[in-house]
This record gives C-alpha cells, structure tokens and sequence, in this order.
C-alpha cells in the first residue's frame, strides 16, 4: 500500500471546503459502507465502484437525529443557512412524527418500503441528496492538491432500473447512479477507516470503558465531555494577549509581522493557530492587521514564508523577551528549544538570543512543514 494516501487523507480533511459538513458525511458514508463490507462494492482495474445510492441511504440515517434535534445543531456557517435538502428533508420527519419516528423510517426503508403518502416527498429528497452530493462534496475534495475538481470522486448517473419500483433501500440502489474513488483510497479506508471515523479511536474506547465501569450510570457524551475538555481557558487566553498588547503598545509603533506595515489597529494572532496546537505562549503570539489575520485563520505559515518574516519574528521575540524573561525563556525553551529551562536562562548574552532566535526559528519551520506536509493542514504565505 502506498501511504502517502494517509497523508494524501489528512490533507482531504484539513485543508478541503469547511463550510459545511458535506464533506464529513461523505467521507464518513464512504468508510462506513467498506467497513460494512458492502458486498456492492466492485473493483474494476485501479478503481473502487459503489452504488451512490448507499451514500444517500448514510445520508438519510446521519442528519434525520441531526434535523429532528430539539436544539440547532448548526451544519453550515452563518445564521439562517439552511442545507440544501433540509425542507423535504424536515417534511419526511414531521410524517414520521406519529409513526414513530426515526426507527420506523429506518425499518421501513430497510424493509417493506415507504407508506404511499411519503413516497413523493421521499422522492425529492433522495434526488436532492443525490444532487448535493454530487455538485458538492463530490466535486470539491481533492481540489486543494490537485486544484482540479472531481480529483478523487468520479460520478456516473447509470440507468433507471426500476422506475415504478417500492421506496426502499434497493430503490436507492438501482436507481440513483455510482460514483468511484482510487484504489489506494479504498485500501487506507478499509485498514483505518473505523480509526478515522472515531469509531474505534482511543477516546472512544476511553469513554465506552468509562461508561460500561459505571454499570451505564452515565453516558458516552458525559465522558467525552470531560476526557477532550482543554486546561486552557479562553480566560487564559485574553490574559496572554492583553499581556502581549500591552507590551506592543509601549513601544508606540506597531507593526504587521506578516506585511511588515505599520498598523494603527492589531489583532494579536497565534502563528500556529490555537486551533491546532493548544498553545498560548508568548513566543506563538505576534501582531498582525487584521484583514490579514481574518484571511490566514486556521491555516500554516510555509516555511519559506516563516524565513522571510524572520527579522520581524525575531524582533518581537526579543521585545517580548525584554519585557518578560522568565516566562518567554520558559516557554521558548520547551517549545521551540527542546532544553530545560535553568535560571541562567532568563539572563543571556546578544550573541546568546542571536543564537536561540535562529535554532528556534529552524524548530517552528520544522514544526509547521511536518503539520503541512504529514498532518495535512493548509499551507498559508501572503
């Protein structure tokens, strides 16, 4: 197998259209039917071919909890945004409501089909779903490496089968195209999908451990909760920055650490986004306008970018360093040195400081290539 398609997936997961959640519930839809071990799924040369309808069939099952919720489950940015099928889809559930809800619909589509008065507001959706997906998440992941769209998924529409036939799962099947993905996909899918799913990742197993222990006294959302709470606060975090802010404002001039112009306003931006690593260090902390920090968001400074900024990193590095020593040296040292800090740290030569500036800066283009090229993330350079 060749694993460059492991890294090849991050990138897919990272770095492709977050606008919505098409694209996680197509990549989930996708492992879920190889780890189901459809026996629809063919292989034809270096291709894997699965019936589309399967992924309308996922479809339906993971956003009719999501669409029936009593609270907003927000699956598009902004207010008000709606997802494309969501109208049809919201009229199916309220005919559910009486017939007991999400399980018959899943038994019926499972088994004797949908009663007559559904089968026409079923129809739409499913061709709705078929069409987001296609036009959609189908299109676009893979743009971000290839910059060609359809790089990964190919569709084809295929003939009615059985146009007049019961609105069930075979319906789905036989009437609603297939789509492919590359071999090597369908090989890293099958090996490590129920990993990249969740499914079996270690905070899962935590939690169901945790949940089976208690004699099922709490619940899997309880646990998960409290194992991926962060110690970090957004308390801490406007601490750091006031701190920082302050410290940049006694210098009376500021300047972007990006651009390198001189900015009257400032947003204070983590270099590795917060997003990313969990971290709020002095030395991950530095003034950027804002247009330009609103553009760079989650995403990675290239190494070749984080060189050219280097005088301006170094510079605030050093002021900040000035302003406080103990801290800066202490978290510069476990960050980017790689050393333990001593108290002979905090009081340090010129040449010293020329010297940790320039090993530090050789760590954080190392740390920020490996989250590019291994992790996945979207490289970023003005």
């Amino acid at each position: 197998m060749n694993f460059d398609v492991f890294t090849r997936i991050n990138a897919l997961i990272e770095r492709d259209n977050k606008s919505t959640t098409y694209k996680f519930a197509l990549l989930r839809g996708v492992i879920d039917i190889i780890q189901d071990h459809s026996p629809f799924v063919t292989h034809l040369n270096d291709r894997v071919h699965i019936p589309l309808g399967l992924i309308v069939e996922k479809w339906l099952l993971y956003y009719y909890p999501i669409l029936e919720s009593t609270f907003l489950i927000p699956q598009i940015n902004g207010p008000g945004n709606r997802l494309r099928f969501q109208t049809n889809f919201e009229l199916l559930i309220q005919l559910y409501a009486s017939r007991g809800g999400f399980s018959a619909f899943y038994n019926d589509l499972r088994g004797k089909g949908l009663p007559p008065d559904v089968q026409a507001i079923f129809g739409k959706l499913i061709h709705e779903i078929r069409d987001t997906i296609v036009m959609m998440p189908m299109k676009h992941i893979g743009y971000s490496l290839s910059q060609q769209f359809y790089s990964i998924f190919t569709y084809e529409n295929g003939r009615r089968r059985h146009s007049g036939a019961t609105a069930d799962r075979e319906y789905l099947i036989n009437n609603l195209g297939s789509f492919s993905i590359p071999a090597d996909y369908y090989q890293a899918f099958k090996v490590l999908g129920s990993f990249i799913n969740g499914k079996d990742s270690i905070l899962v197993k935590w939690a169901e451990f945790s949940v089976n222990a208690s004699g099922r006294q709490i619940s899997m959302h309880q646990v998960m909760d409290e194992v991926l709470k962060s110690p970090i606060t957004q308390r801490e975090i406007s601490a750091s920055k006031k701190l920082y802010e302050a410290i940049l404002r006694s210098e009376g001039a500021v300047f972007c650490v990006w651009s390198g112009k001189k900015i009257n306003e400032f947003d204070v931006d983590h270099m590795i986004p917060f997003s990313v690593w969990k971290n709020n260090d002095l030395w991950n902390l530095l003034p950027s306008q804002r247009s330009i920090n609103s553009k760079k968001k989650d995403k990675i400074p290239t190494p070749d970018f984080l060189e050219h900024c280097q005088d301006r990193i170094h510079h605030y590095w050093n002021l900040v360093y000035n302003k406080e020593s103990l801290r800066f040296m202490k978290e510069f040292n476990v960050a980017l040195l790689g050393q333990q800090a001593s108290s002979d740290d905090v009081a340090v030569t010129r040449a010293d400081l020329a010297e940790w500036n320039l090993r530090g800066i050789e760590q954080l283009k190392e740390s920020c290539r490996y989250l590019i090229t291994q992790r996945g993330f979207e490289e970023w350079k003005l």
